[in-house]
């Protein structure tokens, strides 16, 4: 399947405002949705539509959800998300941080109770415009378990971060498991084996089948560090904002499931460089520009240097997709009743 990204946007939306969502919060969505595909995280890309979708109609994301402010100090604020859909929350609790770091320097910005919000490093966007240092933390349903032992407890525990270098931000993002989930079920839907050492089955033995990986549990990024790391990024979304530890997160996955929310947590903190900065000014910013330089001119990579801003996207580029999705992406537009999209 290859449509331009425009297309993908729109179709994106489309279905998810048929599904119920309010189009604000739709094309917020689209836009998070399609970027991690032209990303090359195909894995929280399109093909997680019609999870979502399945579970708006059902309830497990509620269309109509709003955020509700639980706390707000100032720099520090919460919201509660209602259950809904993440991507269009964590936008806005993305550019709360960027407008409130602006105000106090730093800012922490929590969303309770909400669902699954794709890929992380999205969310980073908002401040990198405003030059500003940012992490993104988050939780989700247990796949992967302790060092050394076997029931699981800890989600994929997805990290991303937001370097504002220049002329080319640092974005890392990254699974604290080996792999993320969502590659696992691409593997599925392929049909493939897992390579060697990404995940176990339900009995903590290691497998190289993607559907008993899916019911089973993930490996953890570099064995006990993973797991510490993934310690950390619990903590500082489940534990925190919560208000669900990853044991008790509701797998989008599982039809069954589809009509429970997943009452995830959702963490972004901004840091404005100026003010902690010891030398003032904009030293910070020249000095991040330096240690991006250094990266480079030693040979190596700066993370997330080959994605493409928002805004340098041509909306006319195509966009390649497997040949199944066009059908599941048919099906509900025909479900949906879109016409012209079946």
């Amino acid at each position: 399947m290859s449509v331009s990204i425009a297309e993908a946007r729109r179709l994106t939306a489309q279905l998810l405002e048929a599904a119920g969502l309010p189009a604000d919060n739709a094309a917020v969505t689209a836009d998070a949705v399609v970027l991690a595909d032209v990303w090359g995280v195909g894995s929280h890309g399109l093909s997680r539509l019609p999870f979502y979708l399945e579970r708006i109609l059902a309830g497990g994301y509620p269309a109509k959800a709003e955020l509700v402010t639980v706390t707000d100090t100032g720099p520090a604020v919460t919201f509660d998300g209602g259950g809904g859909l993440g991507h269009w929350q964590l936008s806005r609790a993305a550019t709360v941080a960027v407008e409130r770091c602006g105000s106090f320097g730093i800012a922490a910005v929590g969303v309770g109770n909400s669902g699954h919000c794709g890929a992380l490093g999205v969310y980073t966007l908002p401040a990198l415009r405003a030059g500003q240092l940012c992490l993104v933390f988050s939780n989700g349903p247990a796949v992967m378990p302790p060092w050394g032992g076997t029931e699981p407890l800890l989600s994929t525990s997805p990290l991303a971060a937001g370097i504002p270098s220049r002329p080319t931000p640092a974005i890392v993002d990254l699974a604290s498991s080996t792999v993320a989930r969502g590659k696992i079920a691409a593997y599925a839907k392929r049909g493939e084996v897992l390579p060697d050492g990404w995940a176990f089955d339900g009995h903590g033995r290691p497998t190289r089948d993607p559907r008993e990986a899916l019911a089973g549990m993930l490996a953890p990024l570099g064995g006990a560090k993973g797991f510490a790391l993934a310690l950390l990024v619990e903590a500082m979304s489940g534990a925190l904002v919560g208000p669900a530890l990853s044991a008790d997160v509701t797998d989008m996955f599982r039809p069954a499931e589809a009509g429970t929310p997943q009452r995830i947590g959702h963490l972004v903190i901004s840091l404005n460089p100026a003010i902690f900065d010891v030398e003032g000014g904009k030293a910070a910013h020249a000095r991040f520009d330096e240690l991006a330089r250094r990266i480079e001119a030693a040979g190596g990579r700066l993370p997330g240097s080959r994605r493409v801003m928002p805004d340098e996207i041509d909306p006319g580029a195509a966009l390649t997709l497997p040949g199944h999705l066009e059908d599941e992406l048919s099906a509900w537009a025909e479900r949906l009743g879109i016409p012209g999209r079946h």
